[in-house]
């Protein structure tokens, strides 16, 4: 006779199943006891590996309930074959095909300079483009309060600014503090020029030089690497090492998607 082993435990007391997921490559996870959010770049027997935006990898036991996707818990399994790897944007999302430019919103993102808003096109485009976000240069921030006055923020149209050099004591900090409204965020980078956010080691470079106050900074710098004295040329150089989010410092990565998040804010 076959025996039979009722569950015995309360209702109330059973834990409800979990889905079981592949850990497919570039699946982006929470791992429920750090909270460390990153994509999947190897699974292998008993473990999988995240990397998170800033390019930190960390590995986690393959455990039931231990991840959270889109919010819900569940349990990584390892794939039954060899994973594919969906394709990314230079931002690190996972890219979506076929995907339409969404109608231009009425909210903005405001750069200082041109160069500044070639680099955000070149790393979040795709993403700008899906969320239909506009990015547009100033040619500097000396008139910012008149600017925002008007383009008149509100709630369905609000306004991210990127300044260069918004340190303490700066003339940048000094023209931002000037600027206050709820549908307005003013965020920063610590460098002089966008240049700098830049990380040397794609460009080629131990370091970026520091130039001596007083001297035009972009001139500089040509000078001390022994570029041409052609900032446009320069920067075109520059611009062409740049072909992801890896290639930026994480305090430049940051402020953008801070920027991003909060113009598409319903």
């Amino acid at each position: 006779m076959r025996s039979y082993n009722p569950d015995l435990t309360p209702p109330w007391k059973r834990s409800a199943p979990v889905p079981e997921v592949p850990a497919e490559v570039d699946l982006v996870v929470e791992e429920v006891s750090t909270g460390f959010c990153g994509a999947v770049i190897r699974c292998e027997a008993g473990t999988v590996t995240l990397e998170d935006r800033f390019g930190k990898h960390r590995a986690f036991p393959l455990e039931p309930r231990a991840f959270l996707l889109e919010g819900k818990v569940v349990t990584l399994t390892r794939p039954s074959a060899a994973p594919t790897r969906p394709s990314r944007t230079a931002s690190g999302s996972i890219a979506v095909p076929g995907a339409r430019a969404r109608v231009a919103r009425a909210g903005r993102i405001y750069v200082e300079g041109r160069h500044d808003a070639e680099l955000v096109e070149r790393v979040w485009g795709d993403d700008l483009r899906i969320e239909g976000v506009v990015v547009e240069y100033l040619e500097g921030i000396d008139d910012l309060p008149a600017i925002v006055a008007d383009f008149a923020p509100a709630a369905d149209a609000r306004l991210g600014i990127l300044v260069d050099h918004l340190v303490p004591g700066s003339k940048e900090s000094r023209i931002a503090a000037q600027v206050s409204s709820p549908d307005v965020l003013i965020v920063g980078h610590p460098y002089i020029d966008v240049w700098e956010a830049v990380k040397p080691s794609s460009v080629g470079i131990p370091a970026w030089p520091v130039i001596p106050r007083g001297q035009d900074w972009k001139t500089g710098v040509c000078r001390s690497l022994g570029w041409p004295d052609n900032t446009g040329a320069a920067w075109r150089h520059i611009l062409s090492k740049v072909h992801s989010y890896k290639d930026l410092e994480p305090s430049l990565l940051g402020r953008v998607e801070e920027l991003i998040d909060f113009v598409t804010a319903p």
